[in-house]
């Protein structure tokens, strides 16, 4: 789609106005926080969920706005009234300083190809751990270089090994191994919660799945019976291989959690949660 405008504090202004200026201090330095929410037929997907991870990620770090979450509800429902309906990525950027700013704009979004959901994409692994796990910031250089590593081997996204050498997340997406009907996650302290992460947890305990929450070696994992990632664009990939070592075919159980979770995508009109569950 062709995006004509964007939100700045609250103003539709044209997509050509969607610049940062050089001298800005604190975007140079990544003091900031954002978000990536899906759209689908003008629907914002789990849009309370990323905004109350985007106000909790600002207090992490400290950045104090006064953007209310009813100001950026009515900020992006305005975007999407004059963008138009359709499936593309929301990405909103609060940007600190002495005067805020908060930035929405509307992205196509970069699919991965439908045969990673049927065949799994390869991994590697990168020695890193970000040092604020909650928070979703600009400050994301570690993880750009870990994710160019990735692209130019060929591979799907880098898993970052923490000092123990263990398993963390992605560069943009969280992990899990999967045992039997267990999904097994690294410790929710060490990653990021991920909004689609807590969606396919909330349909996978619907769906008679038990979660188990420890550290998970390299060895560990590629001896599991299967392992994905989840993300906003991707939904779920299963896990071909990591660093060259390959899983077997996608476990039916893996594949059974993918299309509850494709159904609860089509029927929960964007809801995460009913009323009253939070």
């Amino acid at each position: 789609m062709d995006f004509k405008y964007f939100s700045m504090n609250g103003e539709l202004l044209p997509i050509k106005q969607a610049v940062v200026p050089l001298s800005n201090v604190e975007y140079q330095y990544g003091f900031g926080v954002y978000e990536n929410i899906r759209v689908n037929n003008g629907i914002p997907y789990f849009l309370k969920d990323h905004l109350v991870r985007l106000e909790e990620s600002a207090r992490i770090i400290g950045l104090e706005h006064n953007f209310d979450e009813r100001f950026v509800e009515k900020s992006i429902d305005e975007l999407i009234g004059k963008n138009g309906a359709g499936t593309y990525n929301l990405k909103i950027l609060l940007i600190g300083g002495k005067e805020p700013s908060l930035n929405i704009l509307c992205l196509n979004p970069l699919f991965p190809d439908k045969k990673l959901y049927t065949e799994g994409a390869a991994f590697i692994t990168y020695e890193y751990e970000r040092p604020l796990p909650h928070a979703k910031t600009l400050n994301m250089l570690q993880s750009y270089l870990a994710y160019k590593k990735a692209r130019e081997v060929g591979a799907y996204d880098a898993l970052l090994i923490n000092a123990k050498g263990c398993i963390t997340e992605g560069t943009r997406t969280n992990f899990f191994s999967l045992q039997d009907r267990t999904l097994v996650s690294p410790p929710e302290s060490e990653i990021l919660l991920g909004v689609t992460r807590s969606a396919v947890l909330k349909v996978a305990k619907e769906a008679g799945f038990s979660l188990e929450e420890r550290d998970m070696s390299f060895s560990e994992a590629t001896k599991s019976d299967g392992a994905f990632v989840t993300s906003t664009s991707s939904k779920i990939v299963p896990v071909r291989s990591i660093d060259g070592q390959a899983f077997g075919a996608i476990p039916e159980a893996l594949k059974e959690l993918m299309r509850a979770f494709d159904a609860f995508l089509s029927s929960c009109s964007g809801k995460l949660r009913r009323s009253g569950e939070y």
